[in-house]
């Protein structure tokens, strides 16, 4: 595993920044958004750390977590332009919702895979991609994910529907 560059620190130290906020957000509001400072916060620092995995090339050319950096911006556009046009109506809360909390996993992913493979050190937990213990964790990343987004979507109905049935 390659030593890490001060790009590779800068983006590890935000990226985990960018976690706790996401965390901390979800639990305490239950969805992401511009409209308090942590989802401001989230977005920015997403942003950040997304823009700066494209400039790692310490493992190579263009790999997958640089397409998962583009998946992200691409994510937290989508978000953004939910929230501020609603473009699909009532439905761009869900839309934004997904936006937003598909970050999230981008983050997990190559997170996860980095902590595996370089941890602890000296005996690092994996050595390959294809690693059974990585690929769990990915999937247990989906899982958790789809979930997620399940409870976010039954909460922004149940908080439409009895906002619009108590007017």
């Amino acid at each position: 595993m390659p030593e890490m560059t001060l790009l590779g620190w800068f983006h590890t130290i935000l990226g985990i920044v960018a976690l706790v906020t996401a965390f901390y957000t979800l639990f305490k509001y239950r969805v992401v958004s511009l409209d308090n400072k942590s989802g401001k916060l989230y977005v920015l620092v997403t942003i950040i750390v997304a823009g700066s995995a494209l400039g790692i090339y310490n493992q190579g050319g263009f790999g997958i977590a640089h397409w998962l950096a583009v998946l992200t911006l691409t994510a937290v556009s989508g978000g953004i332009i939910m929230e501020k046009f609603k473009w699909f109506g009532r439905f761009s809360m869900y839309f934004q919702a997904l936006g937003y909390s598909s970050t999230l996993l981008f983050h997990m992913i190559p997170a996860i895979t980095d902590f595996l493979r370089r941890l602890p050190l000296g005996d690092p937990f994996i050595d390959s991609f294809e690693d059974p213990l990585l690929l769990a964790f990915h999937q247990a990343f989906l899982l958790i994910f789809v979930g997620g987004m399940f409870l976010q979507c039954r909460w922004l109905y149940k908080t439409t529907t009895g906002s619009a049935e108590n007017a």
